[in-house]
């Protein structure tokens, strides 16, 4: 039988952003995988296993706990690094699935969105045979920051763009645009950046209960965002954060 494999984006962690759609896709599935990433982000597993305590209600769904692979960092190619990297985890989901006779609904609860900056549709893709995906969207850590912030993505008839921190890095301040989005940094890249006329709207855990935020000129609050981020990394052993750059001038209505 041909395998459906349920992507269900869940948010940022909170049970209050899933949707009564995810909730649906979950009770169906025969079989739930949760990705453990080791002692210092055992909080990821730990947010999962609420999730799904409060919303499952189907008994006869079963969930598997597998050990996530690491990259390899004797890999000196980045792109090849990932690919090895993905194909890991496909081998960990086929596992985890064999392990289970009988199960042909299979779920994945995914951080914010399956769509955005998230590697899992292709990952599902290297299975074989090719599993028939359902992507069910949540609530992305953009949409997150911009209502912790009281925010618009955008200015009146604005382009934004949405990048990682390594691109901040390694071009700057993206072209043509007077708002960026900045996500999948972990070495606050905005330092890379000459601060004059850059405002900020930073949020750490974005829509959780443990969510943190700070905002304003970049020179100021630059520094500010850097200590608070490792102040809550040493306390819970990881972090996800993300933030918004604006040039001034764009920035006039929210700063």
């Amino acid at each position: 039988m041909t395998l459906h494999l349920s992507l269900v984006g869940i948010g940022s962690g909170n049970p209050d952003h899933l949707t009564r759609q995810a909730i649906r896709a979950l009770n169906r599935a025969d079989l739930i995988l949760l990705p453990r990433k080791g002692s210092a982000k055992a909080d990821l597993a730990d947010l999962r296993r609420e999730i799904l305590a409060e919303v499952l209600e189907n008994p006869a769904t079963r969930i598997a706990e597998f050990d996530y692979p690491t990259r390899d960092a004797a890999t000196a190619d980045y792109r090849q690094r990932v690919e090895d990297w993905h194909d890991a985890i496909a081998a960990r989901w086929v596992d985890s699935i064999a392990a289970h006779p009988g199960a042909t609904r299979v779920a994945l609860l995914v951080w914010g969105d399956p769509s955005l900056y998230d590697s899992t549709l292709r990952i599902a893709t290297r299975l074989n045979p090719r599993p028939d995906i359902e992507v069910i969207p949540g609530i992305t850590s953009i949409q997150a920051l911009t209502a912790a912030q009281a925010i618009p993505l955008n200015e009146i008839d604005g382009p934004v763009t949405i990048t990682t921190g390594r691109q901040l890095r390694e071009t700057g301040f993206p072209a043509g645009v007077d708002t960026c989005v900045v996500m999948l940094d972990g070495e606050c890249s905005f330092q890379s950046l000459p601060p004059e006329g850059i405002q900020i709207w930073w949020a750490g855990y974005a829509g959780m209960h443990i969510q943190i935020t700070d905002s304003g000129p970049l020179a100021d609050a630059g520094p500010r965002i850097i200590a608070a981020r490792a102040e809550a990394r040493a306390a819970h052993g990881w972090i996800m954060d993300i933030y918004l750059l604006r040039r001034r001038g764009q920035a006039q209505i929210s700063s």
